[in-house]
């Protein structure tokens, strides 16, 4: 129960983590499998003003609640601090009234997220998952936002969130606190095909997202995907609206022509509202592919082709997916370091071989994690198929990146870790040279970002 001291305190924002706790923050005490957070309670309290207003707790997990004696008026006690924070996020949304679109996606689900949160931006003030915040802790921690530091939800006309899983009914659950009026799913990909085990057991998975919309609602489904496709089966009670390049689709993109400098990608959008010419700032046809899917959303709330093209060729690429950087030693590297799965990978490398007026083209690829026993072949398949593009060296980095590199034979050299395929980078590289940047989260591959900045200089062409 509030304090009336308390009471008077409205948060800055909500916090999970104890190290990046802001002035004022209400930090929520999580149990983890390694680490419980209501450990690190008193430390958020004892950074004074710097520190948490409050903390969010369980009282049985406060085993050593005698040395918080002199904070006991800045602590809210619940029987699960997880459901607590889920329960706040629902309550907040319900009570809005206004849409939510929920994004997932086996590759590109960021992108789509912050290319649909742009485009929507001409329709009302939008809300949106901040980096992949796309989890049950996530999710609800981006709603929060709407309620802390002066926000209020009315502030919001829509909420695009991104929802992940890596198990099933997570995306059931994610659903259950933000019901979507438009549902995107963007692919299914083996992303997490490690605790799935086949690519139909993930598009059951990706699934729930259509399930999960309100009756009425939208699904805008990748018709280049007969797995995304198939889900318009699932429900009778809500409108389709399909996006695609190859198959047959309600919204298309044609004449699609990549910048020789990389600075964009042009293409003409098609609607059944009409057309437009699109100058897309992102390279590749994998992100035209995700500009549909935010078009196909942003029609099916009424905005024109001509307003869509507008809004996406003043977008952005995501920080680490997709981000050009010309260094001034002539070198220019494209900075998809945040996540890699097979799919994924080709696609970048596919974008890259294909741009014009670079000497050579260099690919640094980590190993690609939670692909379970299919691992090592699908790095060989994404080794062979590298090997026969356009690139003059593919860099492996870690674990599995061996077997890739060993299938992409003579053009191929294994690093133990991105600190040394940093180093070989800076040795190897010349003016003229375009480097892409590729791996799993865990194999932390912007460290050779980091590097190359260290080395060529921070001011960037």
């Amino acid at each position: 129960m509030l304090n009336d001291r308390l009471a008077e305190f409205e948060p800055t924002g909500f916090t999970i983590d104890s190290r990046a706790v802001k002035p004022g923050e209400l930090f929520i005490a999580l149990p983890g499998e390694r680490v419980d957070g209501h450990t690190f309670v008193q430390q958020v309290f004892e950074k004074g003003e710097k520190g948490a207003c409050a903390a969010l707790v369980v009282h049985q997990r406060l085993p050593f609640a005698s040395e918080l004696g002199e904070f006991a008026d800045k602590l809210l006690f619940v029987e699960n601090t997880a459901c607590a924070m889920q329960q706040l996020a629902a309550r907040v949304l319900a009570k809005w009234h206004r849409p939510v679109i929920g994004v997932t996606g086996s590759a590109g689900k960021t992108t789509i997220k912050d290319l649909t949160a742009h485009v929507m931006g001409a329709a009302g003030s939008v809300l949106k998952s901040l980096g992949n915040l796309n989890t049950s802790y996530g999710l609800p921690l981006t709603v929060s936002r709407m309620i802390t530091a002066g926000a209020k939800p009315a502030n919001f006309d829509f909420a695009v969130l991104e929802m992940g899983m890596s198990s099933f009914g997570e995306i059931a659950r994610l659903t259950d606190i933000a019901p979507p009026t438009v549902g995107i799913v963007g692919n299914v990909g083996v992303a997490h095909i490690e605790f799935f085990g086949s690519q139909d057991r993930i598009a059951r998975a990706k699934a729930e997202l259509v399930e999960g919309i309100k009756p009425g609602g939208t699904a805008v489904l990748n018709a280049d995907d007969p797995r995304v496709m198939a889900m318009q089966r699932l429900r009778d009670d809500v409108a389709v609206v399909s996006f695609g390049i190859d198959a047959p689709a309600d919204v298309m993109a044609s004449d699609i022509v990549s910048a020789d400098d990389l600075t964009a990608t042009r293409f003409v959008l098609k609607t059944p509202d009409g057309e437009a010419e699109v100058a897309l700032p992102l390279i590749g046809r994998h992100n035209v592919l995700n500009a549909l899917a935010a078009a196909a959303a942003a029609h099916s709330f009424g905005l024109s082709a001509q307003k869509i093209a507008e809004q996406l060729s003043t977008s952005k690429p995501s920080n680490m997916r997709g981000e050009v950087i010309r260094f001034p030693n002539g070198v220019t590297v494209i900075d998809d370091s945040y996540n890699s799965n097979p799919k994924a990978l080709i696609e970048a490398v596919r974008a890259m071989a294909e741009a014009k007026g670079f000497q050579r083209r260099v690919v640094v690829a980590g190993e690609m994690l939670e692909l379970g026993e299919q691992g090592a072949e699908l790095h060989r398949q994404c080794g062979r198929e590298i090997a026969a593009m356009n690139v003059d060296e593919l860099i492996g980095v870690r674990g599995l990146a061996k077997e890739m590199v060993a299938a992409a034979k003579s053009i191929a050299k294994f690093c133990e870790s991105p600190e040394e395929a940093a180093e070989h980078l800076i040795a190897t590289t010349h003016p003229g040279d375009l480097v892409l940047v590729k791996g799993s989260r865990g194999v932390r591959t912007e460290k050779v970002i980091e590097r190359l900045r260290a080395e060529f200089g921070s001011q960037c062409q």
